[in-house]
């Protein structure tokens, strides 16, 4: 429990149901507010921090599926449970799509309501506990574009605390539009080095006759047009960090040249006898598996294991759901401040269609397609209407409405928060549950739920 009771928001309109739950959660520790009707319920939320909200689905006036629709616009972090007298998985899955966290159905068994406000309480403790461990670690950082909050993320800034105060070469994998640039900005701005030079060129960008020239100079008369003498940008980059993007495009016999200088940081201009010398720190990153090319003659193996002291993975988006939502509200403040926009958020609907899509460009795509929208959004909120056709086509077709998936979709959003509320422990979790040990491992098999 935290310091401080727990605030509970009970909305019924049957009366006798709001005073037995305000005595039952009451004798738990908790601090229980109650409410005949929606519309109040909704000024209490706007109005107080409350943890949980318990609210029925069939009121007079505002039902439940509004009231939850409105508090979780309110605040995200809302645990909402439904109650319904109705029990129709139809109306549970429903209320659960839409964000409620769990459902009961009455008449209800006061432990069953006891056990499920504890185990979501103590899940949201967690998430929150974690949440906010993550923003720290990002402030830390100062990745004011790179956000997220999913455990992959996570991962990502606890490696980056560890790497980013010495002075070993990074190596960034990931797909394009993953953010591997904002990462290698993040190494340097928060490294030693952070006052000298920040020196990127993107590999795959550069023809090849160009390249070595560009990264490490050349002397007046080298070759036809050279009249003067050119610095290059590893020189440039001297006792800074030299960020070499798309390194797995770089031609054969300028990686030679490129393991000389991580080995003696000795610089050779192009015509020039006399090598100078630079201090750099090197970042490069890739989206071509090297070991492959390695295999296939195109990369060094030897300077593939000079780059990769410290690997960093970017995961794509589509294997972190959970910060579509974050890193979209992100660019829609960005791009609505910037374009002088109205835009303070986006529908439940318009989200579900970003969930929904697997975002081959992963975060670049993103923020593409939230500015388009701000830009052509006609309200305050982004709708499914002002996103582009290929991501409401692919979202449509991936959705599923049979009665099979939306049981196991609820069947498995409850038994991985049980998991999750008892610490993956399953003896817990099957008790908890209600199921013997042998039941709950055919469902985590079944439902293909893993741990996190």
């Amino acid at each position: 429990m935290k310091a401080n009771p727990y605030k509970v928001l009970v909305v019924d309109d049957e009366r006798d149901i709001c005073r037995a739950l305000e005595f039952l959660l009451s004798r738990e520790g908790y601090k229980v507010v109650t409410t005949y009707n929606g519309q109040d319920a909704v000024k209490k939320i706007e109005s107080d921090d409350f943890d949980l909200v318990i609210s029925d689905l069939k009121m007079e006036g505002m039902n439940g599926l509004e009231v939850l629709e409105k508090a979780l616009a309110i605040n995200p972090h809302l645990i909402v449970i439904i109650m319904t007298a109705f029990a129709s998985v139809e109306s549970a899955v429903e209320a659960m799509k839409k964000g409620a966290s769990d459902y009961i159905v009455k008449p209800f068994i006061n432990e069953d309501v006891k056990m499920t406000v504890r185990r979501l309480l103590e899940h949201k403790t967690v998430v929150m506990e974690n949440l906010i461990l993550r923003q720290q670690l990002s402030q830390q950082l100062g990745c004011k574009e790179f956000v997220g909050v999913s455990p992959q993320i996570f991962s990502v800034f606890e490696m980056l605390q560890k790497v980013i105060p010495t002075r070993s070469n990074i190596l960034i994998l990931g797909e394009s539009g993953t953010g591997k640039g904002l990462i290698a900005e993040v190494v340097h701005g928060n490294s030693q080095r952070k006052d000298k030079p920040f020196i990127s060129i993107n590999c795959s960008a550069i023809p090849e006759n160009l390249l070595e020239s560009e990264l490490f100079g050349y002397k007046k008369g080298a070759f036809t047009g050279a009249t003067t003498d050119k610095k290059g940008l590893i020189t440039m980059a001297d006792q800074g960090t030299l960020f070499l993007d798309e390194i797995g495009d770089m031609p054969l016999g300028l990686q030679a040249k490129i393991l000389k200088v991580l080995e003696s940081g000795e610089v050779l201009p192009v015509g020039d006898t006399k090598p100078l010398h630079a201090d750099v720190r090197l970042v490069a990153a890739t989206n071509k598996n090297l070991e492959e090319q390695i295999s296939k003659g195109l990369f060094r193996e030897d300077l593939y294991y000079r780059l990769n002291v410290i690997e960093v993975k970017i995961p794509p988006l589509r294997e972190r759901k959970e910060d579509i939502s974050v890193l979209a509200r992100h660019f829609v403040e960005k791009y609505s401040k910037e374009n002088n926009k109205n835009v303070s958020g986006i529908s439940d609907e318009a989200m579900e269609t970003l969930f929904g899509y697997p975002w081959p460009g992963n975060i670049r795509e993103l923020r593409n397609v939230i500015e388009r929208a701000v830009v052509l959004a006609s309200t305050d909120k982004i709708e499914p209407s002002d996103l582009p056709e290929r991501i409401r086509t692919q979202q449509g077709a991936k959705t599923s409405h049979s009665l099979k998936d939306r049981m196991e979709y609820c069947e498995s959003k409850i038994v991985k928060e049980t998991l999750e509320a008892h610490s993956w422990n399953k003896e817990e979790a099957a008790r908890a549950l209600d199921v013997d040990l042998a039941t709950l491992y055919r469902k985590i098999k079944k439902l293909g739920i893993a741990e996190s």
